[in-house]
């Protein structure tokens, strides 16, 4: 049986008027944190009391004038303690909250001088007060898992947490998304612990005292809250991809099965390489698997943290790697969060939207559109809560950062990329992706940077699509009715929008006959 489909009632409504949620009338106005200093590079030496559950560090960090002449600095620096600040030979003075460290520098520095403070400082994250979210659930930064042995059950072991603004809990730098630097660490550890952090390890000093100095290096720049340090007896499974180091840092009793659950790493890096146009850029990719860990898992530039959920075993993965969508998640970031980082908690939706879609983009290259559809219908499912129906997608209103991370920033954002993907087509998608990556390379990204990008692309203007969907809320709910008649071989349907503020928004029809489309 054939049939034409003769007619689509379908109301468009241009209108786009409103209504704001309680949260945008009443919470504050957050945007992206004003520049005075910009970081330019981070040194490190940490060393670790484990009885008392502290870090021992001396940090120097070079900034320069974002614009305009300087004689102060301000850090941030949660529940320290400060024991000295000095720049060469010169002690500075400074004053200090328990929160932020207001620098004297003794010197006016003007747009293109650099200057290095140094400060000596104990990091006491039992100390610190900021709580967490339903997302992240604690935000003390810097985290020692059974630190005595006392625990038969868990390891010893020390990671951290950056994400929100975490960093700063355990060493001093300006932290908010929209600063970027590179960085240098030295750790002291136990002999018999390995470690992790950004970039590359550089050398391993043995001590006299059965300690080990280990000194990673990681020459690009990259956002405050994407620091890692990962501290244990892990065992090192090693991969790779090209000449790009691909490592798995589990526990010794899933050595086994560290590839099987994370053996597909090489191939999402090129599949996203070629996807995006922009091939993987950081000098290794490491996955380590930390135990309590506060979150699901956390994009730490070239050093990604997940939590114990992602061990299964032989048996387990048979049927399906549960793992393998976060997997994919935080390997995307290193393009959309690490790459080119939002440069305010307001515009999150730049980072974890595009994460959240790299799940269906992965599905789909891997086991086909059906498979990937049926993920994204779960994560929509997910968002379509009343609550969520009020929130804008880009928010510069709201009580609290941590209430970004949410399904409205994540599931929603990426259901709204793959509409705007079918709307131009695969191509420009893919385009526009490359070209926003590579104008904001090792920057800072917002919406309407997001929108310019694929209006250079495509030669749409794309305002409308953008002030409907990341500018406001809501989303369009649907009555579906069809007649088919019989007698003159036509089905009409009728599509009407029921809520109270009309969406223009792509629509595609697709008519089987049995099993043919």
């Amino acid at each position: 049986m054939k049939f034409k489909l003769l007619l689509l009632s379908f109301f468009l409504g241009l209108g786009l008027s409103f209504g704001q949620s309680e949260e945008k009338i009443h919470a504050e106005y957050r945007g992206e944190r004003e520049k005075i200093n910009d970081l330019v590079h981070t040194k490190l030496k940490v060393a670790f009391d484990y009885s008392k559950r502290q870090l021992i560090g001396e940090a120097w960090i070079t900034l320069e004038p974002h614009f305009y002449s300087v004689n102060t600095v301000e850090l941030d620096a949660k529940s320290m303690l400060i024991h000295k600040v000095s720049t060469g030979n010169k002690e500075l003075k400074y004053e200090y909250d328990g929160k932020k460290l207001l620098i004297k520098l003794g010197n006016t520095y003007g747009k293109g001088d650099q200057y290095t403070v140094y400060i000596s400082y104990t990091a006491r994250p039992e100390e610190v007060e900021q709580e967490g979210s339903d997302a992240i659930t604690s935000a003390k930064g810097l985290y020692f898992i059974d630190p005595d042995g006392t625990d038969p059950k868990k390891p010893t072991q020390i990671w951290t947490q950056g994400e929100t603004e975490a960093s700063s809990c355990w060493f001093p730098t300006i932290d908010t998304p929209n600063q970027k630097t590179s960085q240098e660490i030295y750790m002291t550890v136990p002999d018999q612990y390995v470690t992790l952090s950004n970039g590359l390890l550089k050398e391993q000093v043995e001590n006299s005292d059965g300690t080990r100095t280990d000194y990673w290096k990681f020459d690009q720049k990259h956002a405050p809250y994407l620091f890692f340090m990962g501290v244990g007896d892990f065992s090192i499974v090693k991969d790779k991809w090209k000449d790009i180091a691909v490592d798995y840092y589990v526990d010794k009793e899933y050595e086994p099965y560290a590839q099987g659950i994370f053996g597909d790493t090489p191939e999402m890096i090129q599949f996203f390489s070629d996807y995006t146009g922009v091939a993987y850029l950081w000098p290794k990719y490491a996955q380590m698997v930390g135990v309590d860990y506060v979150s699901g898992a956390m994009e730490n530039t070239t050093a990604v943290l997940h939590q114990e959920m992602a061990y299964q075993t032989s048996s387990e993965l048979v049927d399906q790697n549960t793992w393998e969508s976060v997997i994919a998640h935080e390997l995307f970031h290193h393009w959309f969060g690490d790459l080119v980082t939002t440069e305010s908690w307001s515009n999150l939706t730049v980072n974890e939207s595009f994460a959240n879609y790299s799940e269906y983009l992965w599905f789909e290259h891997k086991y086909g559109r059906d498979y990937a559809d049926a993920h994204r219908n779960k994560e929509i499912k997910g968002y379509l809560s009343p609550d969520n129906e009020l929130k804008d997608l880009v928010r510069f209103h709201y009580n609290s950062k941590e209430d970004m991370f949410d399904a409205v920033s994540y599931n929603k954002g990426g259901a709204i990329l793959h509409m705007l993907r079918n709307y131009i087509g695969d191509e420009a998608f893919k385009a526009g992706i490359k070209l926003y990556l590579n104008d904001n390379k090792y920057g800072t990204g917002e919406a309407h940077q997001l929108r310019l990008a694929f209006e250079e692309v495509t030669g749409k203007d794309l305002n409308w699509f953008f002030n409907q969907w990341y500018f406001n809320n809501g989303h369009p709910k649907l009555d579906v009715k069809y007649i088919y008649s019989e007698e003159a071989n036509i089905v009409s349907v009728q599509i009407d929008q029921t809520q109270e503020n009309f969406f223009r928004f792509p629509l595609a029809i697709e008519v089987f006959e049995g099993a043919k489309k």
